[in-house]
């Protein structure tokens, strides 16, 4: 039996790169230890779904590092002294010193200006950064000099009320906790059907569900939010703001607050269209994951051949379709006809029994994916995708993994890979995606091309690029598992 498929519940995996606005940042002022910059003509402060981006020209010009465009690489360097950084247009993964680091946003190309983040350039070049959204000001210091505190901004404040109380519970009176004792919220995103919490450390989240109108509450007890969050999300006086979600069908909006003091409490509410399934995970490093359309059991074909087992994952389905190709061709489509033919390929290796994560076009969760490949103790999973970005200019293939454990069958797949499209070169990139980060075995992300870029799209839709696309990938797991 060499054909196995699974059938899903909810999933819609968001678009993964934002577009620019500059609402309420636009204007914004940005001050290094005490003295505000005066910015050049034209060049404006952003905020990118609640993330406070700053031109290139800005590093250069006004804070006074170094600063080098590779325009081959997409990448961008900046140097001072002591530290160098290095960041590439799309991706969220950056380099420090030679050492791999993530970003919560990606730096993104705007009306022909590189955008970066603000707090992680500045923090990474030994500044304290600090984001006072009553001013909409972003004060930095250059050591000693530590930027002015208002209250409210500096992890205490007044609560803010969302009328999202849990059964005899109540907010407190506005006292100002002490930060020296809390664990701090660091951020919070959303995407791949998956809410992600930051914090400073371990956390044990109390989280329920609430009717009327439907919505997922989570409570961190004994947290504040840090300097780091008001430079990356935007928030009123009270201490409270959202981020918008406009690409799920059950999440019309997430808002987070300090809601009490009595524990100071960090609360985030997912605000839902109609009930969902959730299931709850932490690790030691400060995360919390909440994913929405979990399963509780995934059916799991049973095999005792012997033989190695590979899971193919064609990326999103159904009610998610993925990325949005210049054309308005829909990335689900070209995930499940590329991962069609790699299983056609390896149902002709009489040593491999392969699994599909989905053979039609259905919605499947994340969690069920990574569950199907644990429980059928896969030797490894390879999840098919197409790339995207809000702007034409990014082009190529990658090829991401998060545990180390799946770097060399990430190599040995990209080694064969970027020979078959014969795209740019982007590399293979250690990335925070749940499907490579939950699987128990060797895992990897492909990203064939972007579907964003008109060169790359025509390509990733031809019948003859797959195929030979298709065999490179097998080659390469047949190369990795060493038959």
């Amino acid at each position: 039996m060499k054909k196995f498929s699974l059938l899903g519940f909810f999933i819609v995996f968001l678009l993964a790169f934002p577009n620019v606005g500059e609402a309420s940042s636009g204007d914004a002022k940005i001050f290094l230890d005490g003295e505000q910059l005066n910015l050049a003509s034209g060049v404006k402060v952003a905020n990118v779904n609640n993330n406070i981006m700053i031109p290139i020209r800005v590093v250069s010009e006004n804070l006074g590092f170094k600063v080098k465009w590779d325009k081959a690489s997409q990448s961008v360097t900046v140097k001072n002294s002591d530290t160098t950084v290095k960041m590439f247009i799309g991706s969220k993964s950056a380099e420090i010193d030679g050492q791999q680091a993530s970003m919560n946003i990606a730096p993104m190309l705007s009306k022909h200006t590189t955008l970066v983040p603000l707090r992680f350039v500045s923090s990474e070049m030994g500044m304290n950064v600090r984001w006072d959204n009553e001013m909409k000001a972003v004060f930095l210091s250059s050591g000693e000099n530590e930027p002015p505190s208002r209250s409210g901004q500096d992890g205490g404040a007044t609560p803010s009320k969302p009328g999202d109380k849990a059964p005899g519970k109540s907010t407190g009176s506005a006292v100002s906790p002490k930060p020296e004792i809390l664990a701090t919220v660091d951020g919070i995103s959303f995407s791949e059907n998956q809410l992600m919490i930051s914090t400073s450390s371990r956390v044990t989240p109390k989280v329920f569900q609430l009717k009327g109108p439907d919505r997922i509450v989570v409570d961190l007890p004994n947290t504040a939010f840090s300097n780091i969050f008001g430079t990356e999300h935007m928030m009123n006086a009270q201490n409270s703001g959202e981020l918008v979600v406009t690409e799920h069908p059950e999440v019309s909006q997430i808002r987070y607050s300090l809601f009490s003091d009595s524990p100071s409490t960090v609360r985030v509410v997912i605000q839902l269209t109609a009930p969902v399934n959730y299931t709850v995970s932490t690790d030691n490093s400060g995360l919390i994951f909440i994913d929405l359309g979990a399963a509780d059991s995934v059916p799991v074909p049973q095999i005792d051949s012997g033989n190695k087992v590979v899971v193919i994952d064609a990326g999103h389905g159904g009610s998610a379709p993925g990325k949005v190709s210049v054309t308005g061709k829909y990335e689900k489509d070209f995930n499940l006809s590329l991962a069609q033919k790699v299983e056609a390929l390896l149902q002709k290796e009489e040593d491999i029994d392969v699994v599909m994560t989905r053979t039609d076009d259905s919605t499947i969760s994340l969690s069920e994916r990574s569950e199907l490949a644990n429980r059928l103790n896969s030797n490894i999973f390879v999840s098919i995708h197409g790339n995207g970005h809000g702007t034409s200019s990014p082009n190529g293939t990658e090829t991401l993994y998060t545990r180390d454990a799946s770097l060399e069958l990430a190599n040995t797949i990209h080694k064969h890979l970027i020979k078959a499209t014969g795209l740019k070169d982007r590399r293979v990139k250690k990335q925070n995606l749940h499907v490579t980060r939950e699987t128990n075995m060797p895992a990897v992300l492909l990203e064939i091309g972007f579907l964003s870029n008109k060169g790359d799209e025509a390509q990733m839709f031809d019948e003859e690029f797959q195929n030979r696309v298709a065999e490179a990938i097998v080659n390469g797991i047949k190369e990795y598992l060493k038959v």
